[in-house]
């Protein structure tokens, strides 16, 4: 629903609005020194205002629907004039305003400030303010295109990340430096994108290098299927592919808390049902003994299940770990396991050294069926391209770059509800980049203006 101005007609003195006319009877008068005197009725679809001059009364019309007020008297008394104007004559003219009636509309009659004087206020519908009705989407889409897109590659490091970010019906596609965490080209999608999707974007933004001269080192991504063929066939097998290693780690702390959850299971399963009451006889008792013990172990397991995947332990969190996992031998080897996970990783080594490492816990897990049908994802393809960056230490391991900008795009479509079309999803997002892009600058200048007073306060001191 449009929001509607008021339109408002309001008579002071000093001030003629209707536009009377300056001659009376063919005989000069005063410059306009008004005073309001009231409305009253017309037998036409008018309205007759009333007005007193030094020179005798003046009438005129506004084509308006009339407002009844009988009685009109003055209310204000009559002012002397400041000036003369004995040769200006200004011819009288009527104003053409719309008008409607509304119920919804009911204000309530102000004074002006700073006039004195009568205010007699009357409301109609007109035009709907424009103001906040820019949209600056396709302007700033042109930007990107542009004068963004030069900037941001003019310090490219040849290092990217490519994630996909899923909205409702729609994906947008993100191309993010991952030294720079600059957004370097996006597209937005009305379907699941597929590796032909994939193959196109990919080419896009491979123009947009080869028109300056630029080349792809590595790209990163989250170890989906439809990136390995496209990064093949685009930039060719020279560039390194590495796989998000918090996304391939991720996969792999979910087995962990399964097992620990099948753990739990099994040892509800030991509690031994008794009837309800208060135990009675010393069988009874021991049963309530044994049954709290093994609630106490869940209980535990539960609230510290995150020991099991953490990183690094304190010693204070070891001896928790060794308290809870007494008598539970497969846990403490899943926490083991767990830690040469996490060795793998070290920048200390090399891809063939931590290849190796990786082979030989393989062999280790494949002894014991159970433990290998729980850590299926030690066996993924995707933990050996994780390792990846381990040959170059500039190939960043993760792909965080662009989950920050995915994040971005999430915190905009929870305050801006009405982003739901695909074309405006793709303004959006080149407003939100266009503001990156100012951000910079905003940010130096913020920190000269407090280094400056800074200094003033330091000579002034």
């Amino acid at each position: 629903m449009k929001r509607k101005e008021l339109r408002v007609s309001k008579t002071y003195q000093n001030q003629n609005l209707f536009g009377a006319a300056e001659t009376i009877n063919g005989v000069p008068a005063h410059c306009a020194n008004i005073a309001h005197t009231g409305f009253e009725p017309s037998a036409v679809p008018c309205m007759i205002l009333a007005t007193r001059l030094p020179a005798g009364p003046a009438i005129s019309f506004s084509h308006i629907r009339h407002i009844a007020a009988r009685n009109a008297t003055i209310t204000s008394t009559p002012t002397c004039s400041i000036w003369l104007c004995p040769k200006v004559i200004i011819p009288t003219g009527l104003f053409q305003w719309r008008f409607d009636w509304s119920l919804r509309m009911d204000y309530r009659t102000a004074l002006h400030r700073g006039i004195c004087g009568e205010t007699t206020e009357y409301l109609c519908r007109g035009q709907q303010f424009r103001t906040g009705l820019r949209r600056r989407g396709k302007k700033a889409e042109v930007n990107i295109k542009t004068d963004y897109i030069d900037k941001a590659l003019s310090e490219f490091s040849g290092y990217i990340t490519a994630d996909e970010l899923y909205d409702g019906p729609f994906c947008v596609l993100f191309i993010v430096d991952n030294h720079k965490f600059n957004r370097l080209c996006y597209e937005v999608l009305d379907h699941a994108p597929t590796k032909e999707d994939i193959k196109r974007f990919f080419r896009r933004f491979k123009q947009m290098l080869d028109a300056r001269g630029l080349k792809v080192k590595g790209i990163t991504t989250d170890g989906s299927p439809l990136y390995p063929e496209a990064i093949v066939e685009v930039f060719g097998k020279e560039v390194k592919h590495q796989s998000c290693q918090f996304h391939v780690v991720k996969e792999i702390n979910k087995d962990i808390i399964k097992a620990v959850a099948a753990v739990r299971r099994q040892l509800k399963q030991e509690k031994v049902k008794r009837p309800r009451g208060r135990p009675s006889g010393d069988r009874a008792k021991q049963i309530v003994r044994k049954n709290k013990k093994v609630q106490k172990k869940i209980t535990e397991l539960f609230e510290y299940r995150y020991l099991f995947v953490k990183h690094t332990l304190s010693i204070k969190e070891k001896k928790t770990l060794q308290r809870i996992t007494r008598g539970l031998d497969q846990l403490r080897t899943l926490r083991l396991i767990m830690d040469e996970v996490y060795r793998l990783f070290d920048r200390r080594c090399r891809m063939d050294t931590a290849l190796k490492k990786l082979a030989k816990l393989r062999r280790r897990i494949r002894r014991f069926a159970k433990l290998r049908n729980t850590l299926k994802k030690l066996f993924s393809p995707n933990l050996e391209k994780a390792l990846t960056f381990l040959d170059d230490s500039l190939l960043p391991s993760t792909s965080n770059a662009v989950e920050r900008a995915n994040r971005r795009h999430r915190k905009m479509q929870k305050s801006i509800y009405r982003v739901r079309t695909l074309e405006n999803i793709s303004q959006r997002i080149a407003i939100d980049m266009q503001r990156d892009e100012y951000g910079v600058n905003m940010k130096k200048t913020i920190s000269t203006l407090h280094w400056s007073r800074n200094s003033e306060r330091r000579k002034t001191g």
